[in-house]
């Protein structure tokens, strides 16, 4: 029968001990090798069951940490871990030496829908998850004063089986928030509860949990309480899970909660208020309105002058390069959940009429709110997460900037990065290595490694598959650790291609079973629990790999997380990755493998347009210019399975110009190992999370930090004059026009003129009541096609002379240089100017002739 409840029976520690519950409270262990080497010690096999301090501890026995207690030498290790833990935590860091150079700011609010930090904590999916992980864990490592905001869901993402035939079946196991690295937020000795409003007079109550990432808190909401009915007790009840009434609720606590859980633990705390706060995805974007509410209850403001305060230090990362992948809501259900009373005004967000909320969420199609509109509309910062990405979210998102060419939306990209002392095999030195035979030595091991992992892995699935051992005998034979191994794994999404490596099965079948040269392939994936067609890729995946003749070369794991892709990145000689191109946004598996000394093999999308330089893996010719889907695929499929056999494949069982060796051949393969030592010492600095967290400080959270002291300053008198410049805006905008332009071409020229050449001009520009310093007038220059579009224009603003022509027009002066010959043109622009923009396109404003 199953427990009603569950508690924790632990042994008290001895006191030499003791330091051992912090160092499994921090959640720092999950990269911190030393730390996880004395967990192991405590109890090996427990340890590489579970990965888990806590579990060890609480299983230990009186007599083992009795025995461990009077073992001077452990204890010796035990005290020097806690000692550098609190090092850790007191020292500032690289942005402790950012503080005496710049302005930054005193604390930044990062706000995720998931956290993937360690399996222990299974509150992620995939990819957007660890990349908030990896985000908290290197601005933890580099000191940055930042506070995590996410849910704590009592399932978290599903478990994956299979059955028999290869379907998935998805278990979600319950998280008891006591037997995880958690604790309860509390104000003295009361727990701390966040709520926000309901329609119906209902409230929605959440207690926080904090979860310690090295340096930084994680605050965790979660609506598992007495407090709520059983429908609003459910909200945090999985990640991901429910209909889009139930995700609205999860978003609004998110956002809405988010915030004044922030302001909670920062008052109990005594820690600095954020000045920047970052939303990882639309998911979080009604924390700006809360951020509103609260400027506009507490400091008087206006809703412009509060919007114009909170914009200037937010920051919006969207990772979503498809209009699909959005959340979009019903207009009717952003109506309903914000509640207008009879004048109109918020019952959820006082203080704020829902109209403008709605305003701030609308799109094309009518009656749908937008999240990542909103977050663009409230972020005056925005990126997406490569430079591939960020071009296509400009492409995506232009239609907020109505007459801006694509390249002048202001969305700009910091591509995304890994956490190295998670992602990388303790394996390799961190010094360097010396020798080629190092390499070849290291990549030997750790592909061993995962051929044991791959083996009890598989033997586990075929079990819960209802196989008896004497049916799984072959497990104890899958993979061969010399053979070339390459590794394809990822959520099961269409775009993704799962099974773009089975549109020529027989070639396939070749490659597999070579007699001199195979290859070996380890596949996994989770599909998302409503995606029948990701399903069926996983399902003619399993069932390829179920043949007799095939499955000790090709493998499905079932149940991917972050424990199986530690041994996956590590172990595999080639990272496969082939989406639609440009729908991966960025695809930070390769970084992972790269790390590693693994080499992508890759259609050009995501991080590895930017990235590869022909020495650190094989880009796949893609069709993106093809419409038909199918031909596509055959295209880039053919091109897949021709560089492996002519080039990946040979290379790895090569070891000397001329040479060719088989899989019984150990000689080192002088020519991939070259590419190896390349990608570790080129590639691999450049995939750090550590760096993609630089990016986002300097480039991003210091100037919305200023920009938001500067709106802020003198009783938000910036904020104020940017809302009373918006409200003149608009009304003037109507008017605003360039009336005429007169240019000045050099004497004789009948309209041929020389390369550099100046060409001056005289602008007259209606401006419907604005002063002539409240707008940029802007001239534009350059090679124009055959369309009559100006390519790669040069831009020059033009002068306030200070003078009208008898109609009242402003003039504004200046000139073109001619730089080239060919086909030119220009025209002029008028731009909103006022010092609370970050940049000129932001209020998407433009007038042309």
């Amino acid at each position: 029968m199953k427990a009603f409840r569950r508690f924790t029976v632990r042994v008290q520690l001895p006191a030499r001990l003791q330091p051992l519950a912090d160092l499994a409270a921090n959640l720092r262990w999950s990269w911190h090798r030393p730390t996880q080497d004395l967990f192991a010690e405590i109890d090996p096999v427990l340890w590489a069951a579970h990965g888990d301090p806590q579990r060890v501890l609480d299983d230990a026995t009186t007599e083992r940490l009795t025995d461990l207690g009077s073992d001077d030498g452990f204890c010796v290790r035990v005290a020097a871990a806690a000692d550098d833990l609190a090092a850790y935590r007191a020292g500032t860091g690289w942005y402790g030496e950012l503080t005496t150079t710049r302005p930054t700011p005193a604390s930044i609010a990062y706000f995720s829908m998931e956290f993937g930090i360690t399996e222990v904590l299974p509150i992620y999916s995939g990819g957007l998850g660890i990349l908030a992980g990896d985000h908290l864990k290197a601005a933890s490592d580099l000191g940055l004063p930042l506070v995590g905001i996410g849910l704590f869901y009592r399932s978290g993402y599903f478990r994956q089986s299979l059955t028999a035939d290869g379907w998935q079946i998805e278990n979600y196991p319950v998280n008891d928030a006591r037997a995880l690295p958690l604790t309860p937020l509390y104000d003295g000795d009361v727990p701390v509860r966040i709520s926000v409003s309901m329609p119906g007079g209902r409230t929605l109550a959440a207690r926080v949990w904090i979860a310690t990432v090295g340096r930084i808190s994680l605050l965790l909401l979660d609506s598992d309480l007495p407090d709520n009915d059983d429908e609003l007790r459910g909200v945090t009840d999985r990640l991901y899970g429910g209909d889009q009434d139930h995700r609205i609720k999860q978003e609004i606590l998110l956002g809405v909660g988010g915030v004044r859980a922030v302001r909670e633990y920062t008052r109990i705390a005594g820690t600095a208020a954020p000045e920047v706060f970052h939303m990882n995805e639309g998911h979080a974007g009604f924390l700006g309105l809360e951020r509103i509410r609260e400027l506009v209850t507490d400091e008087g403001l206006s809703f412009t002058q509060a919007e114009a305060a909170v914009r200037a230090s937010m920051v919006f990362t969207t990772h979503t390069p498809v209009p699909a992948g959005i959340d979009r809501f019903p207009m009717t259900l952003v109506r309903h959940y914000f509640d207008a009373d009879a004048q109109g005004s918020s019952r959820l967000v006082p203080g704020l009429p829902v109209d403008l909320i709605c305003e701030l969420g609308d799109e094309a199609a009518p009656d749908i709110f937008n999240m990542a509109h909103l977050g663009l509309r409230l972020g005056q910062r925005a990126n997406g997460v490569s430079k591939l990405h960020g071009e296509v979210s400009r492409e995506m998102f232009g239609d907020l900037w109505p007459g801006f060419d694509t390249a002048e939306v202001p969305i700009g990209s910091v591509t995304n990065g890994v956490h190295g002392d998670t992602w990388r095999s303790p394996r390799w030195p961190h010094g360097g290595i010396s020798s080629d035979a190092e390499i070849w030595a290291i990549r030997n091991e750790l592909r061993s490694s995962l051929v044991a992992e791959v083996r009890e892995r598989v033997y586990r699935s075929g079990r819960t598959r209802g196989h008896s051992d004497a049916e799984l005998a072959w497990t104890r034979e899958v993979f061969d650790p010399r053979v070339l191994t390459i590794g394809f794994a990822r959520r099961a999404a269409t775009y993704k291609r799962l099974t773009l490596m089975l549109r020529d099965p027989d070639r396939l079948r070749r490659l597999l079973t070579d007699p001199q040269r195979p290859i070996q392939l380890v596949v996994a994936g989770k599909a998302h629990p409503a995606d029948d067609g990701g399903k069926s890729l996983i399902q003619q995946i399993v069932r390829f790999t179920d043949d007799p003749a095939l499955r000790g070369r090709i493998v499905f794991l079932p149940d991917y997380d972050i424990g199986m892709a530690r041994h996956i990145y590590a172990g595999c000689d080639v990272w496969l990755n082939n989406p639609v191109r440009p729908m991966e946004a960025c695809g930070t598996s390769g970084m992972k493998s790269a790390l590693n000394g693994g080499l992508n093999l890759s259609i050009l999308d995501g991080w590895w347009d930017e990235m590869a330089d022909g020495h650190n893996g094989w880009a796949i010719p893609s069709a993106d210019e093809i419409g038909d889907e199918h031909r596509r695929d055959d295209i880039e499929a053919t091109a897949l399975y021709e560089l492996l056999e002519n080039t990946v494949v040979p290379l790895y069982y090569s070891s000397t110009v001329g040479r060719t060796r088989t899989v019984e051949d150990d000689a080192l393969p002088a020519g991939w190992v070259s590419m190896v030592r390349h990608t570790i010492d080129e590639l691999a600095p450049k995939v750090l999370a550590a760096r993609m967290v630089r990016e986002y400080t300097t480039e991003l959270y210091s100037p919305a930090a200023q920009s938001f002291h500067d709106a802020c300053a003198n009783d938000y008198a910036l904020a104020r004059d940017l809302a009373d410049y918006r409200d003149r805006l608009a009304a003037a905008w109507p008017s605003v026009a360039v009336a005429g332009i007169d240019e000045d071409l050099p004497p004789h020229s009948s309209g041929v003129v020389a390369p550099g050449s100046r060409v001056g001009l005289t602008a007259y520009v209606t401006l419907g009541g604005l002063s002539a310093s409240e707008v940029t007038v802007q001239a534009i220059g350059g090679t124009v096609d055959s369309v009559g579009d100006i390519v790669d224009p040069v831009i020059t603003t033009l002068s306030a002379t200070g003078s009208t022509d008898p109609s009242g027009r402003e003039l504004f002066t200046g000139g073109l240089d001619i730089a080239r010959s060919g086909r030119v043109g220009y025209t002029v622009r008028v731009l909103p100017n006022h010092r609370g923009l970050a940049v000129a396109s932001e209020a998407g404003l433009v007038r042309y002739p």
